[in-house]
């Protein structure tokens, strides 16, 4: 249902207009102005799917304009006007935010009345006003609800179909109990719009035995992101296997058996807000309802004692900043943004015959993610930047005797605008920022392991950035044991279990220099061990990165197989053994650096 809010500015007798509320989302906005006011201004709107152009209200003479573009396609939308006027020259100014950004102040609003168009939770799909003197001299919007995205279920389409609903805020802990090889049902807390809590029916069968698990969630800092799964079966009759839930700050354990297909639900930019599916014995399928996370405002450190605001808004990340100072104060931030493929360029504070620290971020394979500084009791003295691959900048600026430091960040989450106060001519006297959740990686493919039957099957996993190490045991029958040493997101280095025989003395290394150089393909050989007809095994191994090829592991006769994927990268391994290897699988990921 749309909510109309009306139009705030001035009231002076003048003509009404009214773009109506029929459209699904506004999507760039013209506006003229003058030091007199606003002239126009003009509503572009996609309605029914389709883009309609808007009229313009007001009429330009000698003004300058000013546009902004929302971007839907990227489930960016309008979520508030700010707006300034006097009672006898209307609208003076306006600023607009949408979920993600903030617009630049159109205008000018000294000596203004200032007004606010916005409803918590909801989104503008339509705008209405007046003019008088081919001046805007008042603007009321019409609301109306953000829809949730639906993820369909996956897994079997059999058992009693339920849907836990949109109207939550949050999920607030997780029940679940596994089999052996299924989950046997699931049950959600939820957090209400309102902050209550409600408890969520059991969905699957509660009288067999089984593996409880519990996954808890503090809704007032953390948020489900994603679900990972397995499941066994086709559309008419699968069964979920086992299930992984990830937060904006921790993973849970897996629960169940990870056998069968995997599969994820997630939304990049996006939290799960309630699931629905099929369940009868167990759980059958599972799918999610995904609602829209906006930009965090980070508290502002410093003072606001005769200084000037600023605010860049949030953004989609930062490409570079340049920091200019002089002796012990920090006197501009200059920061290039990326907004929807396009540079936006701000400066902040006074930029002349200062000294500049230039640090760029390989966005959008890399963010900043904290920003650590000091402060004395009038201004900003030092910064520093950290980013997501563990790059630190160097420091600007310079400690004075009293200065104290702070930090921006917040964790699993980017920095993605600047937002405070500074002296006019001087320097810098507060600094906040706004996160945003981090996006979310991309999921890990599964190659089909390649070699012969035999064996017990193994599996490293695929949450992992890369392969650091590799140790290949070989024997006078072929490859008798590999062991892999991985790379997590948090850059820890993860031992990867023996696989083969692990009391083997001689084993050779294959170290990869990493990060810089990651694996692209596996070349390998199977053949049957000699006196023995059923016993094949894999008898070769040849590692290629993207900087060199490995010696051959092994013997050289037999079929041949190759492990890649073109444009990946491998980042975990597969595979079946027993006393020897059997097979060898890979998990890869997009390559996104050079």
């Amino acid at each position: 249902m749309t909510q109309r809010l009306e139009a705030e500015g001035s009231k002076t007798w003048s003509y009404k207009w009214d773009d109506k509320s029929d459209h699904d989302d506004v999507t760039k906005i013209y506006v003229n102005y003058s030091p007199n006011g606003i002239e126009s201004i003009r509503f572009d709107y996609v309605k029914s799917g389709k883009p309609t152009d808007g009229p313009f209200h007001g009429q330009s003479f000698d003004t300058y304009t000013h546009t902004f573009e929302i971007n839907h396609l990227k489930r960016e939308h309008l979520e508030s006007v700010e707006g300034y006027y006097t009672e006898d020259k209307g609208i003076q100014a306006l600023r607009f935010k949408t979920n993600l950004r903030i617009s630049k102040p159109i205008g000018y609003h000294d000596r203004c009345t200032k007004f606010i168009l916005a409803v918590e939770g909801k989104k503008i799909v339509g705008f209405h006003g007046s003019i008088n003197d081919w001046r805007v001299y008042s603007l009321g919007a019409y609301f109306t609800w953000t829809t949730p995205t639906r993820i369909e279920a996956i897994g079997g389409k059999v058992g009693t179909k339920w849907d836990d609903g949109v109207n939550q805020a949050g999920i607030t802990k997780i029940h679940v109990r596994s089999g052996q090889k299924d989950i046997q049902f699931i049950k959600f807390e939820y957090i209400d719009k309102d902050g209550n809590l409600r408890d969520g029916p059991i969905h699957g069968s509660i009288y067999r035995r089984g593996s409880p698990h519990v996954f808890e969630i503090k809704h007032d800092e953390e948020y489900l992101v994603s679900v990972e799964g397995y499941y066994e079966g086709d559309d008419e009759c699968g069964v979920i296997q086992a299930l992984q839930f990830r937060t904006n700050i921790k993973t849970s354990e897996l629960m169940g058996s990870n056998t069968g297909k995997k599969f994820r639900l997630v939304a990049s930019g996006m939290k799960i807000v309630g699931f629905h599916g099929y369940a009868e014995k167990n759980l059958n399928s599972l799918g999610a309802y995904f609602t829209l996370l906006t930009p965090t405002k980070l508290e502002c450190h410093g003072t606001a004692n005769e200084s000037t605001f600023w605010d860049d808004g949030a953004f989609e990340g930062i490409r570079k900043v340049s920091v200019l100072w002089a002796s012990n104060r920090i006197s501009c931030l200059r920061i290039n943004y990326e907004n929807t493929g396009k540079v936006e360029k701000r400066d902040n504070g006074v930029n002349f015959n200062k000294k500049e620290e230039e640090f760029v971020v390989d966005f959008p394979n890399e963010f900043i993610t904290s920003v650590m500084g000091t402060m004395n009791s009038s201004q900003v003295t030092t910064l520093i930047f950290k980013t997501s691959k563990g790059r630190t900048s160097h420091m600007s600026g310079c400690h004075t005797s009293d200065s104290v430091e702070f930090v921006l960040e917040r964790k699993g989450c980017a920095i993605v605008g600047f937002h405070g106060w500074y002296k006019p001519g001087m320097y810098i006297t507060a600094l906040g920022a706004y996160s945003f959740p981090m996006p979310v990686a991309p999921t890990a493919e599964k190659l089909e392991a390649q070699g012969c039957a035999g064996g017990a099957p193994w599996d490293d996993g695929s949450h992992f950035e890369g392969v650091r190490k590799i140790y290949i045991g070989t024997g006078e029958d072929g490859i008798v044991s590999v062991k892999f040493l991985y790379e997590n997101d948090t850059h820890e280095i993860v031992v990867g279990d023996d696989h083969g025989n692990k009391n083997l003395l001689r084993h050779e290394e294959f170290e990869l220099d990493y990060p810089w150089e990651y694996l692209t393909s596996v070349e390998g050989s199977y053949d049957v061990v000699p006196g023995s007809e059923e016993f094949e095994v894999i008898i070769m191994l040849k590692f290629i990165t993207n900087k060199r090829n490995s010696t051959r592991y092994g013997l050289e006769d037999g079929p041949r197989f190759v492990l890649h994927k073109e444009g990946h990268k491998i980042v975990g391994f597969h595979g079946k053994s027993s006393t020897m290897l059997h097979q060898l699988g890979i998990h890869v990921l997009p390559i996104t650096h050079n």
